[in-house]
């Protein structure tokens, strides 16, 4: 957009140049031209007063006398014919402009002064020819014609059209740098606005532009994005806080419906009605892991994490430990892949940890008995990428592209407990840290949920007061 307003304003400028500087250029031309046209013409008059006597008497040595300095000094030719056009004195050599120098004396004799060209062109080199009747008594008698070089005339006008020139270019600079200021005044709001925009769809629901920049249309422009911008973001604040609170508002009475329910069950002898107890039982249970999910999920979408870096080796390796007695208990094996090494990477406070809870917890809960589960780490595109692979039916290419859905659920895994806040939350919580998420099936069966993060330098470690640089393990 700047790049335009500056070409439009420049372009503009041009032409107004162009409008003024071309007639201007040729009325320098014509005036140089005539400058010297009047002076040669002022000479070759003079010239045709002391040739009226000599040509009437046929004395041409005191005519001569007067054209011999004159072409000697100023490098013009002369020359003097009579009324039947017979050269009656000749210095210089006109014979190179002989055709121009014709037509001036056929003017002459007819009464006429003459002058050819009439304008003096740069590119043209034709000499001036000048041509003035030698009259007496009201009869003409003959020419005086003067062949000037027009060498130094070019180049007075030459030199013209360079001051011409250059003040054409002081002007567009001078332009240029007007217009690139006042583009830059004009499009700074625009610019900002759309800094704004960009930081608050990367998250950022306390981007601002800044007020007052620019004309007053852009100003307003800005006034009513930030006041469109704080209006979104209390809307979602309070749409939050309202999940927030009525998620931990409603754990309360649910707690106190669950325990009425296993009081109730103490009494039931009816294996029918122990059977729909325990289900009432579970209910309880599914609708306190939604809460749960959703406070979490609110949580995790107000953006107001810590960002730390972290050794997602090791809390890979601590979370597969402490996932590892369930993992037991139902008969699936979970293991670890990761590097010697430590992998350190920068994400949100406990995001890390929170995912892989996440992540495992769903692993664990779909893949059958005798199936395998696998947290991995590895630097991978700048990053750190951090995986979970199961073997369990796993999903379909379009299903994992829903799968970060809310509340969204695969159709054969309805009777599965999970209120589908899982995979959600991980979603948000790597994306506050600057990650990528991505879920894909598979090989050959199974599910695959890749997390990348970006990479970070490791922190600095302290021994005794000592600060040790680069993280190094001190044995």
């Amino acid at each position: 957009m700047r790049r335009r307003l500056v070409s439009t304003y420049v372009l503009l400028l041009c032409m107004v140049l162009l409008a003024l500087e071309i007639p201007l250029a040729i009325a320098l031309t014509n005036r140089e031209t005539q400058q010297v046209v009047a002076d040669r013409l002022a000479d070759a008059t003079r010239f045709a007063s002391l040739a009226a006597p000599a040509v009437r008497d046929g004395e041409l040595d005191a005519l001569g006398n007067e054209l011999r300095p004159y072409h000697e000094l100023y490098g013009i030719a002369t020359l003097v014919v009579d009324q039947n056009r017979q050269v009656l004195s000749i210095f210089g050599a006109p014979r190179p402009y002989w055709e121009s120098t014709e037509r001036a004396i056929r003017g002459a004799l007819a009464g006429r002064q003459v002058s050819l060209p009439a304008t003096i062109w740069p590119w043209q080199e034709h000499a001036l020819v000048i041509a003035v009747p030698v009259s007496d008594g009201g009869a003409v008698l003959g020419a005086v014609v003067t062949v000037s070089p027009t060498g130094h005339i070019r180049r007075a006008v030459v030199e013209s059209w360079l001051e011409l020139g250059l003040v054409g270019l002081l002007a567009v600079a001078a332009c240029v740098i007007t217009a690139l200021r006042l583009a830059g005044w004009v499009l700074r709001p625009v610019t900002r606005l759309d800094a704004a925009t960009h930081e608050i769809a990367a998250g950022d629901s306390g981007a601002r532009v800044q007020p007052n920049l620019g004309p007053p249309e852009l100003r307003r422009l800005s006034d009513s994005f930030n006041e469109m911008a704080d209006a979104v973001a209390e809307a979602l604040e309070r749409q939050r806080s309202f999940v927030a609170h009525a998620s931990h508002q409603l754990r309360n009475p649910l707690t106190v419906l669950r325990l009425r329910v296993e009081e109730l069950g103490l009494g039931l002898v009816d294996p029918l009605a122990k059977a729909d107890h325990e289900i009432a039982l579970a209910e309880t249970d599914r609708l306190a892991d939604v809460l749960d999910g959703l406070l979490a999920l609110a949580r995790a979408e107000r953006g107001q994490h810590g960002v730390e870096v972290l050794d997602t080796v090791a809390v890979a390796q601590e979370r597969a430990v402490a996932w590892q007695p369930l993992a037991e208990r139902r008969g699936i094996e979970l293991v670890t892949e990761v590097p010697d090494e430590p992998v350190w990477a920068r994400l949100v406070s406990t995001g890390l940890d929170q995912s892989l809870d996440a992540l495992v917890d769903n692993a664990l809960k779909f893949t059958p008995a005798g199936g395998q589960v696998t947290v991995m780490v590895e630097p991978a595109g700048g990053g750190v990428a951090v995986s979970v692979r199961d073997s369990g039916p796993g999903l379909t290419e379009e299903q994992c592209r829903l799968a970060t859905h809310r509340f969204w659920r695969a159709p054969d895994t309805q009777n599965v407990d999970g209120a589908g806040l899982g995979l959600p939350i991980v979603a948000v919580l790597v994306e506050a840290s600057g990650g990528r998420l991505s879920l894909s099936p598979g090989e050959p069966a199974g599910l695959v949920v890749r997390m990348w993060f970006p990479a970070a330098e490791p922190p600095p470690l302290r021994l005794d007061g000592l600060e040790i640089a680069g993280g190094t393990r001190v044995e």
